[in-house]
């Protein structure tokens, strides 16, 4: 028996579009996408223009109700944003995928890319890819109105130093500036003695209290005044107040120390030099190069002042200067200076040539002082000191003459100078010559000492062309490997919008 085999098509059969007669597969509506897409639109509802409020002082998109958030271009943050502003249309649809579609930075204009899934007509399922066009609308956050508005605080942190010299904040500015202290202050006045910092919470506050105290050596005091209050709610509104006070000494003053303090430091004399303050007092022994490292809290238990003040340095010149080889050391003394070399000099005032008076004393500076330099110094001699560790100290035992540094030609150093700082945006009243000079001498100070350098943002400045040393006097520089380069992002030349788009 022979049996027939005939192959069998199991392919689906074709049907025509009820309304353009095109073969399609079967489909529950019996219509083809092309007029069922014409015939239902499933976005709509979803809007296609939604405009979203950006805060171009601090960069920071709305996000309702009341808060806002930091969020780059593209970012995940941002299209979550953009999606909750339509997310009641898209609760009646199916979102499949949602992406941004690149815009200018400066255009204004946020565009998303979604695709949704919606069942239409008998169970059938269309799927539609359509762009939400986002206008971005300028508009202040409430923190930076109260910036703007610049009375509204509710705290303030009075930063003091009773000294005649700036050096201390100087320095104080650089490191605030490095860290990013400065970014959550409302406003910055300088006054006489000090600097006033004005938050608008108690908590930014004390994160800069906490700050200063790890930067400088210092002692606070914090009070708080009632402002308002709701008894029905137990709500108190409160104005804090934090008085910090750094210790009154600066870098390159002679100060005096307690017979006690010296004793407990290695038995070092009394009259020492200041070589630099940082989160402690550096201190050195010019006849001995002992140092010792003073706290802020062994500086108000043992308190000293400084003898001299920056305009009683006196210049002199060097006659005769000759390297200390061998010292005899006390017992129980402390650590010697390595970057420091003790000499025996012979100086006379520069202001008395015509006379034959000279001085001797000995000093820290022997690795740096020649016959013929300069060296700036106080005449101890000739000063009215009214001190009481100094009023009981043995006459035989306080030199003539303490010598401070070498003396460079400023003018000079101020030309060759290829680099700058920056510096804090603050209300202050025009700056005097005094301040000018204060302000050169820690420019100068930041050249000498490489310790406090690295603590500071250098900055090359390409305006000063870079000379060679071949004509320099020997004054010390700093090298282009410790500066760093300024960056500058300039405005769109479209609109002055470009620069804050910019994440």
């Amino acid at each position: 028996m022979e049996y027939m085999t005939e192959s069998v098509d199991r392919s689906p059969g074709h049907i025509l579009c009820c309304e353009c007669g095109v073969p399609i597969s079967p489909n529950p509506a019996n219509i083809c996408v092309a007029c069922l897409r014409s015939k239902v639109d499933i976005s709509q509802g979803v809007p296609k223009q939604v405009s979203i409020s950006f805060c171009k002082q601090c960069q920071r998109y709305f996000q309702p109700p009341a808060s806002w958030v930091q969020c780059a271009l593209e970012s995940r943050e941002l299209l979550a944003l953009c999606l909750k502003k339509i997310k009641a249309p898209l609760s009646k649809v199916r979102l499949v995928d949602a992406g941004f579609v690149w815009t200018e930075p400066h255009s204004k204009r946020l565009k998303v890319k979604l695709t949704i899934q919606k069942e239409v007509m008998n169970g059938a399922i269309l799927q539609q890819v359509f762009v939400v066009d986002y206008v971005v609308q300028s508009q202040m956050c409430g923190d930076c109105h109260r910036v703007e508005a610049k009375d509204f605080w509710k705290a303030v942190i009075q930063v003091r130093q009773k000294t005649l010299h700036k050096k201390t904040f100087y320095y104080l500015e650089q490191l605030i500036l490095k860290y990013g202290m400065h970014q959550n202050t409302l406003r910055i006045k300088e006054i006489h003695d000090g600097l006033d910092f004005y938050y608008s919470s108690k908590q930014h506050a004390q994160k800069m209290v906490e700050f200063l105290q790890g930067t400088v050596p210092c002692r606070y005091k914090s009070s708080q005044r009632l402002i308002s209050q709701d008894i029905h709610s137990n709500t108190y509104n409160y104005k804090s107040t934090f008085s910090v006070e750094i210790v009154p000494i600066c870098k390159d003053n002679v100060v005096c120390l307690s017979p006690k303090l010296a004793q407990s430091l290695g038995n070092m004399n009394q009259i020492c030099i200041c070589i630099r303050v940082t989160s402690a007092i550096h201190l050195i022994d010019p006849n001995t190069l002992q140092v010792a490292d003073i706290d802020g809290n062994t500086f108000w238990s043992h308190p000293f002042n400084s003898l001299c003040h920056p305009k009683q340095l006196e210049e002199f010149i060097v006659i005769e200067c000759s390297i200390v080889r061998d010292l005899k050391r006390n017992a129980g003394a402390g650590v010697i200076s390595k970057k420091h070399t003790l000499g025996e000099v012979w100086i006379q005032k520069t202001s008395e040539m015509d006379t034959d008076k000279q001085y001797f004393c000995r000093t820290h500076l022997g690795h740096l002082l020649n016959p013929g330099d300069l060296v700036l110094g106080f005449d101890l001699a000739n000063c009215n000191l009214n001190d009481e560790h100094v009023n009981k100290m043995k006459s035989d035992r306080v030199p003539d003459v303490v010598l401070i540094k070498k003396s460079y030609d400023r003018t000079k150093r101020q030309r060759r100078r290829n680099w700058k700082l920056k510096e804090l945006a603050r209300d202050r009243e025009d700056m005097d010559t005094d301040d000018e000079r204060q302000y050169q001498d820690f420019l100068e100070d930041l050249e000498e000492d490489e310790t406090i350098r690295k603590n500071v943002n250098i900055y090359r400045d390409s305006t000063v062309p870079v000379e060679s040393d071949t004509d320099d006097e020997g004054a010390p520089r700093i090298s282009l490997a410790e500066m760093l380069e300024d960056l500058r992002i300039s405005q769109d030349a479209t609109g002055e919008e470009g620069a804050s788009m910019m994440s």
